[in-house]
């Protein structure tokens, strides 16, 4: 196993409202099963142990694309859609935020006993990636939220965050059992946040003799220096800007899903009668669940699946959200009585679209894109933390130039 990486974010305070948390809990469970069904439980783990990845995950359920909010929000939604399905599933999430996260090696326990897999175990790789992250790393930043993901193969995932005040920033850190050796010699996967500066990283190769004396975390020695890390480090502002998303690939899945319909695609004839917004966020989802890293590099992008709910890049689109979730449910369910051929639409709506880039070019029209989509959302019950969307109150001059990326 191996710690895989990092991220710093805005440090954001904040409540997710019902109508959200529902929604984020039910879309979150769709996608996990999906990727258990398409590929595997081990899966599932290696994407949450990439930052990149998680960030999306956050970003396309709605949550405020950039903020510290992500990591509280989304682990507690799986944990409480997650959980009663683990038997069948073989994914158990354990953890969480404050006293939550103290109780993770006793549910680790519990996991042991129902799945035959070392409990005792488990619990010390929880309790030392805890103690790495909070006091061989001296980076300022206070653990505050720590959930481990295990599946029934004993292939297994931490995420934690941690807080500073004085930066008003947030650090989470991802782990990884696949391959990790020790850990105390760089065993992070990802660390995701900002450079704060000069730090004192007990984890470093270089940091070999000093650390001798301090911990007793392992009886191995540091023997491998691993790649460094990937780190991602979210901007502070709140809104979406051109240089946040990659727009080719916007712009390409725009034109997939607005300029074309279903039926021009034989691939997708299962989709047909949904209309060209419900595709733009399908398209988006089918991503998430099917995109190989390297499509994470812009976290930004998947918020206009279903926007945010701080309004950024434009409110919630509740009717929209609904209509996703209705349509992954059902291919689901059609996939469990071998029936795979809308789940393979669905599927095949991210390839058309990755496909689409390879001749295309955006423009810089990015601004009215977001406009529209704001303009439009009281069409599909669009929400926010604020309220409700309201039409807009003189109509655009020219809508149909407003999507026009390419």
């Amino acid at each position: 196993m191996k710690r895989s990486g990092t991220a710093d974010l805005p440090l954001h305070y904040g409540h997710v409202p019902l109508w959200l948390a529902e929604r984020m809990s039910k879309l979150g469970f769709a996608i996990v099963e999906t990727i258990a069904m398409e590929f595997s439980t081990s899966e599932v783990i290696s994407k949450l142990s990439n930052p990149f990845w998680f960030q999306s995950f956050g970003a396309v359920m709605g949550m405020d694309w950039h903020s510290s909010g992500i990591t509280t929000s989304v682990l507690g939604a799986l944990k409480k859609s997650v959980n009663p399905h683990s038997k069948e599933l073989g994914i158990y999430i354990c953890g969480g935020k404050g006293k939550h996260s103290m109780a993770t090696p006793q549910e680790l326990l519990f996991v042991g006993e129902k799945t035959g897999l070392d409990g005792h175990n488990l619990a010390n790789c929880s309790r030392l990636t805890a103690k790495v992250d909070n006091t061989a790393i001296q980076d300022g930043f206070q653990l505050y939220q720590h959930n481990f993901i295990v599946d029934n193969k004993g292939q297994w995932a931490v995420i934690q965050q941690g807080m500073n005040p004085n930066s008003q920033t947030a650090r989470r850190y991802h782990w990884h059992s696949q391959d990790l050796k020790s850990f105390i010699n760089e065993p992070h996967t990802f660390i995701y946040g900002e450079n704060q500066g000069t730090i004192l990283n007990l984890t470093a190769q270089a940091a070999t003799k000093s650390r001798e004396g301090i911990l007793e975390l392992s009886k191995e020695s540091p023997t491998k220096i691993m790649k460094e890390m990937q780190h991602l480090s979210m901007p502070a502002h709140h809104d979406v800007r051109m240089e946040d998303v990659n727009m080719k690939r916007l712009g390409a899945m725009l034109w997939t899903t607005h300029e074309n319909k279903p039926e021009d695609f034989q691939e997708l004839l299962l989709l047909k009668g949904m209309g060209p917004r419900a595709l733009q966020s399908l398209a988006l989802v089918s991503e998430i669940i099917y995109g190989t890293p390297t499509r994470f590099e812009d976290p930004a992008r998947f918020s206009f699946a279903h926007g945010g709910k701080d309004g950024h890049p434009f409110p919630v689109p509740v009717k929209i959200y609904d209509e996703t979730i209705e349509t992954l449910q059902r291919a689901i369910n059609r996939a469990k009585i071998g029936n795979n051929d809308k789940i393979e639409a669905i599927r095949k709506l991210s390839q058309i679209s990755r496909k689409a880039e390879e001749s295309f070019t955006p423009n810089s029209n990015f601004g009215a894109l977001i406009q529209r989509e704001r303009d439009e959302s009281y069409k599909y019950g669009g929400k926010t933390v604020f309220g409700d969307a309201k039409p807009p109150k003189s109509k655009p001059a020219n809508p149909n130039n407003q999507l026009e990326l390419f």
